[in-house]
């Protein structure tokens, strides 16, 4: 009998030898791959949500919260959306093959930078199979082979779906396995792919961050991760009151549950009095509980004292920490202790303080006037994301298309040896 271990081995090995035969292939045909996936996926709906349904009802059984069978459930808008999405990944341009930094050496040979895949990722998620299908198309587009492992409450969904992607690459005569979703939900499947470093270039995790803990502590292969989103808005002494307004309640409420969500709001002292009472009204309004220091709760008594385990949390609710700081220095500092490197966005009419905030904030998106919310590949014009880094190596922020690939040297020379 095959053990998991001889079954996730065989899987690596096999994206890895798919992954070769990626290199060769025209953008037209990768393309073709994607419009393909798009077309099954509205002919095949019903046995794709058939297959869905199943995942719904074990959900159901186990106790899964509506916001997570929503976020599990392929209805007709989701299926559009990955379609949608699909084309919008066909039309972005192909990074795989694009030549920079050509230039000539005193000896006369020409080197340059040529972007190329990565090679075989392998991509460990919870729950949405919408990005079972986003996550194969950014590879293929830059002809990486990808592994997928996604969360086990979606396991019929996600078999389907790959179902899917493996016909449209077989349909372009594309090896199937440069997509591969992992049969099996025993979790030993994943702790045994991340050893493989012999055929897995990168892993990418995306979750919740017991999951991204676990794939950082458990792999022998690079990973790219961010393990949590503490994003702040920094209400500063020269900002425009009426436009932070906006900007707080859109950062906090519009997807409360997201890693580009607020979490915490910083309001300059000489402004506060002022500012955090209009602020207030208007998240309480939204169903917001704010918890504040004890500046907060002087100058507005709907703020609750907050706990010393409130500073720095990821609340993924309608609930937002408020501090009321001295001046910029001690916004930095606060940032630089709770935040996660994610987005920091700051409200100013100063430009110099905007241009401070700009250059000494460290995180993977930095804001000036913003929501927070923006920090998300497709609103940042990437197309696409697979993910968000906040690791710096080798990417930081969200992951499109040029994330997805590395540069190599190359060199034309006219027969030149070293000296």
């Amino acid at each position: 009998m095959i053990t998991i271990e001889q079954q996730i081995s065989d899987l690596a090995r096999r994206a890895k030898v798919a992954s070769s035969s990626l290199t060769v292939l025209s953008t037209v045909t990768k393309n073709r791959v994607l419009q393909k996936v798009a077309e099954l996926l509205i002919e095949e709906k019903e046995s794709i949500q058939r297959e869905n349904e199943k995942d719904l009802v074990n959900g159901r059984q186990k106790g899964l919260s509506a916001a997570m069978l929503d976020r599990l459930r392929l209805s007709d808008t989701v299926l559009q959306s990955m379609v949608t999405a699909l084309h919008e990944v066909c039309a972005l341009p192909d990074p795989i093959g694009k030549v920079d930094d050509l230039v000539k050496r005193p000896n006369g040979l020409l080197v340059g930078r040529m972007r190329v895949p990565l090679g075989v990722i392998a991509m460990v998620y919870e729950s949405r199979p919408n990005v079972t299908v986003e996550a194969a198309a950014l590879c293929i587009k830059t002809g990486n082979a990808v592994i997928l492992r996604g969360g086990s409450e979606a396991i019929h969904s996600n078999l389907a779906l790959a179902d899917i992607l493996q016909k449209a690459l077989v349909s372009q005569q594309v090896d199937k396995d440069v997509v591969q979703v992992i049969p099996t939900t025993d979790r030993q499947a994943v702790s045994h792919l991340l050893t493989l470093e012999e055929y897995i270039d990168l892993v990418i995790p995306r979750g919740g961050e017991g999951l991204i803990r676990f794939v950082s502590q458990n792999s022998r292969i690079p990973v790219l991760k961010h393990y949590k989103g503490v994003c702040h808005l920094y209400i500063d002494k020269d900002a425009d009151v009426a436009k932070a307004v906006p900007l707080a309640i859109n950062s906090k409420t519009h997807r409360p549950g997201v890693c580009n969500a607020l979490e915490g709001l910083l309001i300059h002292e000489e402004i506060a009095a002022q500012a955090l009472p209009v602020l207030a009204t208007a998240l309480i309004d939204k169903g917001v509980e704010l918890r504040g220091c004890t500046k907060s709760t002087s100058l507005d008594k709907r703020v609750i004292k907050a706990a010393d385990s409130d500073w720095g949390t990821e609340f993924l609710d309608l609930v937002l920490c408020v501090k009321v700081v001295k001046d910029f220095e001690e916004a930095k500092a606060y940032i630089m202790k709770y935040g996660s490197q994610h987005t920091e966005s700051i409200v100013t009419e100063n430009y110099s303080t905007a241009q401070r905030f700009i250059n000494e904030i460290d995180a993977s998106a930095v804001m000036v006037n913003a929501s927070t919310r923006f920090n998300d590949g497709g609103q940042l014009g990437l197309g696409a994301e697979i993910g968000i880094s906040t690791t710096k190596l080798h990417a930081y922020g969200p992951m499109g298309l040029e994330e997805l690939t590395t540069r190599k040297f190359i060199v034309y020379g006219q027969g030149q040896v070293r000296v």
